[in-house]
């Protein structure tokens, strides 16, 4: 089966998060939208061929490995110690999105960049 389209809305909702973090940019992925800081990924967002939608992400060693215990509708990555992922559906908690996309962000970024961010666990 082929790949779906991220739908709008869903990318607009990413944006929105995405989009407020400094020097973090969107671009076209090999399949979906990717953002980054620099040369690094912050999040990538892609349609798969079981016609699910997902977001990749990067969070410290501790928290890929409690994502990894939880189940659906998280996910660890199998090819990086620091990479994990989230089902995206009509129950999503963007709340939750926003935190871990922040979080991804600060671990990507330059601490420059990093340090202006508010993090809501921060302090």
């Amino acid at each position: 089966m082929a790949r779906p389209d991220v739908p709008p809305a869903m990318l607009e909702r990413l944006r929105r998060i995405l989009g407020a973090l400094p020097e973090c940019e969107e671009e076209a992925a090999w399949t979906g939208v990717r953002w980054r800081v620099g040369k690094a990924t912050v999040a990538h967002v892609f349609g798969g061929e079981d016609q699910l939608f997902r977001v990749t992400f990067r969070a410290e060693p501790a928290e890929v490995m409690a994502f990894g215990h939880l189940g659906d509708p998280y996910f660890v990555l199998g090819w990086s110690g620091d990479g994990a992922g989230m089902l995206l559906d009509d129950t999503t908690d963007w709340t939750e999105v926003a935190e871990l996309l922040t979080d991804s962000y600060c671990i990507q970024a330059p601490a420059r960049l990093a340090d202006l961010v508010e993090r809501p666990d921060a302090g």
